[in-house]
């Protein structure tokens, strides 16, 4: 494919650094790359790319985000539950239509200015703006310690995962019992309603997690449960950007890529989210994988591996992306010693659930939705009458089919000289992101803790606008349907 190269001056001392939303790169010579080398070459150098106007948006979009959570009950929250500091102002939901309006509005307009100030710190960043990355740290943890504080925003799963946590804290088995078998209603009424006759489709360290809040929030205080939550994830959120401070080459793009990232601290503080534990664990094993070596390096990495798909399933992305460089390089003992940790470990997670725990995943693999393509294929197999179990099989084998494909083309579009650990997760995870029948902006979480450890790459973009556009397009408070 015929390349072009749209540079953007440098200031003296960034000569040479390719940026992180900065066109500086070899581009497709296609419409879409050509308008957005334009629009970026643009906007990269206005005023937004100031770090105090860029910050002072990411602020307001953070606080037009926490302003929803203190106005709970509303349409973008949970119903009838108020953490602590939503007691501070009145519901919103008591108001009506109206009411409906301006949480919509203040959630939407939060998510797009969160977007617009991430884009601006990173395009300060590539022109030369360091700030100190501990400093970031400490005001997104002032921040997100008022986060976990409010009513989840935009999504009910937390309160999927304080029932969950519910039915396995009292010996139940949340993979076969639903919210609603379970009968429990101070915590089923605020379940989501497509929720409420699903079992757990989380792995058994996650529900390990929401067994122990629930634990402490008991049968009667569902909102202590959700707090608890709220307080983990909070907590691990932070801790991740801890690590990254610590471990990575470059601490201040790591730093503007996670903790400091007004889009992931809404989407996975904001919205209480387990996506934060399964970035947790695969930075953790991505880490391991590259800085240790010998059998005990390998048997941690392994353990971590299978840690990060007891959480999720989708952390089998981490697992064959750390596989994939071993393999080119043909280390095959170790390839083999870290595969046989993880699966022990696996094993010994799943194994106290049984089958049964992976059962819901089945269920879980039909589901389609937009704005993935793949809703798309399924009306049109409808409406040429092509039986529904049809078209969810030829999706369930397409959709690997084009995971496998994008994925290989990240790869590629990567500059080779960058760590092949990182590489091929990030590859995998954000393929994920752009393929799969059903996602939601929490999901690139995994996308985003893998593209902190890649130096230079040219996908940052293209990770920022699917997270934003996932934010839009599916943030309801989880009224409008199920989310996994």
């Amino acid at each position: 494919m015929t390349q072009v190269s749209v540079h953007v001056p440098e200031p003296p001392e960034q000569a040479g650094q390719v940026g992180t939303l900065a066109p500086e790169v070899p581009v497709p010579n296609g419409p879409i790359e050509r308008f957005m080398a334009a629009l970026i070459r643009k906007l990269s150098w206005s005023k937004l790319a100031d770090p105090k106007v860029a910050m002072a948006i990411s602020g307001v979009g953070l606080l037009l985000g926490m302003l929803v959570g203190a106005t709970a009950p509303n349409v973008q929250t949970l119903p009838f539950v108020r953490l602590p500091l939503s007691h501070l102002l009145t519901p919103l939901g008591d108001h009506g239509l109206i009411s409906d309006a301006v949480a919509t509005t203040l959630l939407y307009t939060g998510d797009v200015l969160a977007c617009l100030g991430l884009a601006g710190m990173l395009w300060a960043h590539s022109q030369g703006w360091r700030p100190d990355p501990r400093r970031l740290l400490l005001a997104s943890a002032a921040v997100v310690a008022v986060m976990v504080n409010l009513t989840p925003v935009g999504s009910s799963d937390t309160a999927s995962f304080a029932a969950y946590g519910l039915i396995a804290a009292h010996g139940g088995n949340p993979y076969i019992l639903t919210p609603h078998l379970w009968g429990d209603h101070t915590y089923t009424r605020v379940v989501g309603g497509p929720w409420r006759n699903v079992p757990s489709v989380y792995g058994p360290i996650a529900t390990l997690i929401q067994a122990f809040a629930a634990w402490i929030g008991g049968p009667q205080h569902v909102a202590i449960t959700i707090w608890v939550l709220m307080i983990l994830t909070g907590a691990v959120f932070v801790g991740v950007g801890y690590l990254l401070l610590k471990t990575s080459d470059d601490p201040v793009r790591a730093t503007l890529f996670w903790v400091a990232n007004p889009v992931l601290i809404q989407q996975l503080v904001g919205g209480g989210q387990i996506d934060t534990f399964l970035a947790a664990a695969a930075i953790c094993a991505i880490q391991a994988a590259r800085r240790l070596t010998g059998k005990w390096g390998d048997v941690l990495t392994g353990v971590l591996i299978g840690l990060t798909c007891g959480i999720k399933i989708n952390g089998l992305l981490i697992a064959a992306g750390l596989a994939l460089p071993l393999l080119m390089r043909r280390e095959w003992m170790r390839t083999a010693r870290i595969a046989a940790v993880s699966l022990a470990t696996i094993a010994l997670e799943y194994g106290y659930y049984g089958l049964s725990a992976l059962k819901p995943l089945r269920t879980a693999s039909g589901y389609v939705g937009l704005p993935s393509p793949w809703r798309v294929f399924q009306a049109v197999a409808d409406v040429l009458g092509v039986p529904s179990s049809t078209t969810t099989t030829l999706i369930s084998v397409l959709w690997l089919i084009a995971l496998l494909v994008i994925a290989w083309l990240i790869y590629q579009r990567i500059s080779s000289d960058q760590p092949r650990e990182v590489v091929a997760p990030f590859a995998l995870a954000f393929a994920w992101i752009l393929v799969a029948p059903w996602v939601f902006a929490w999901y690139t979480a995994l996308a985003w803790v893998t593209l902190t450890q890649v130096p230079r790459n040219r996908m940052t973009r293209w990770l920022a606008i699917v997270t934003v556009l996932l934010a839009l397009w599916r943030s309801g408070g989880g009224h409008g349907g199920p989310q996994l």
